[in-house]
């Protein structure tokens, strides 16, 4: 009697954007002197976002490209970042938690600089020359604390409208494997807020224009006399299938959409308004490739903003083997042997998906080992 393929499986135990350990502290969210109160903190640390990406200090930035190589954020005293903040309403300061440790709860906020970077017309957050600044931050020469309350250099820029220069960006998928699951968890909500705080900048129900609240996890209508909601993200659900027939071979995937000719993944979609998480497993196959399948069991999830879905991992087993792609949003599907997918690889004929990604994680569990 064979062995059913899926009768060993079990939960991913390590997912690079689901590592987070913070603490949300959800039941200040609503004190309207939250983000003053927490910036004066002398333990509380910034980290900055722009345009979906995060700083990490200068010459860290090539380190994304590497195979082995540690990141971490660039970070900035509270109180210094605080007094920038009474100068660019468009910035975007969002309370992330606190961690507990020897010398009490220490506090993170990370600061969205997109529209500020854009006010001034000097970049976009993804290149430039990275200058030196005198006294810089930390991570760089000695604390912008020992600067007492001065937060501006020579040209009356203060460090919002620096920060640009001052640190290299790099998008979540380029950091996240790179860093330590506390970091990598902070850089994940930070993303994730600031991409929806600017999508976001009228109230849906009635257009007026919103502003942050609830320390930044929620934004609240200005047009209080008519409307004055109270908005929160919305989650894009989004499943994503390793399928395995009875000899368990992998089925991978070329969707038409990918640059990459040689990137293989497995099937994934969005989840339909009225659908289950398990209904969306066996439709989205069935239309990609034209497989059905039987036996779904969930395998763990991952936030990823890009700019809102919260992927959903599941393994399930082919009930055929005949694959018919759909020619428009998939147009290859193949049957590989692990032997097979690892000869692909060596060869170049395939590419694994990234390392930030659930896909591969799934596939390295199949496969037995991590790929290189």
């Amino acid at each position: 009697m064979a062995l059913n393929p899926l009768a060993l499986t079990q939960v991913l135990p390590f997912l690079p954007l689901a590592q987070g350990d913070i603490d949300y502290e959800t039941e200040r969210r609503g004190k309207p002197d939250l983000l003053r109160t927490v910036l004066a903190e002398p333990a509380t640390t910034v980290m900055l976002t722009c345009d979906g990406r995060v700083a990490v200090p200068h010459g860290q930035g090539a380190m994304a490209d590497y195979e082995n190589a540690s990141m971490r954020l660039a970070a900035l005293p509270g109180a210094y970042v605080a007094k920038a903040l009474e100068r660019h309403s468009q910035a975007v300061a969002m309370f992330l938690g606190g961690y507990s440790g020897a010398k009490g709860v220490r506090h993170v906020v990370a600061v969205d600089i997109t529209h500020v970077v854009a006010a001034s017309g000097d970049g976009d957050c993804n290149d430039g020359d990275r200058g030196t600044v005198d006294g810089q931050l930390s991570g760089y020469g000695r604390p912008v604390a020992e600067q007492g309350d001065n937060v501006t250099g020579e040209t009356g820029a203060d460090v919002l409208q620096q920060a640009e220069q001052w640190f290299d960006w790099v998008d979540l998928r380029g950091f996240a494997p790179h860093a330590n699951a506390r970091e990598a968890g902070q850089a994940t909500s930070a993303v994730a807020l600031s991409v929806w705080h600017n999508r976001q900048r009228c109230c849906p129900a009635c257009g007026a224009p919103v502003m942050a609240a609830m320390g930044g996890w929620a934004q609240r209508c200005t047009d209080e006399e008519h409307c004055g909601r109270l908005l929160f993200p919305r989650i894009e659900p989004a499943v994503i299938t390793l399928v395995v027939d009875s000899a368990d071979r992998l089925l991978v995937q070329h969707n038409a959409a990918w640059n990459n000719p040689t990137l293989y993944s497995v099937s994934a979609g969005f989840v339909e308004a009225g659908e289950n998480l398990e209904h969306a497993v066996r439709r989205e196959a069935k239309e990609e490739t034209g497989i059905t399948l039987g036996e779904v069991k969930y395998l763990g999830s991952q936030p990823w903003p890009y700019p809102a879905s919260l992927m959903m991992a599941f393994k399930a087993h082919a009930l055929g083997t005949d694959i018919r792609v759909d020619g428009s949003e998939t147009v290859d599907a193949q049957w590989m042997t692990r032997d097979d997918y690892t000869a692909a690889i060596i060869t170049g004929r395939v590419s694994a998906p990234g390392k930030a990604t659930i896909a591969r994680y799934m596939i390295e569990q199949w496969l037995g080992h991590e790929l290189g």
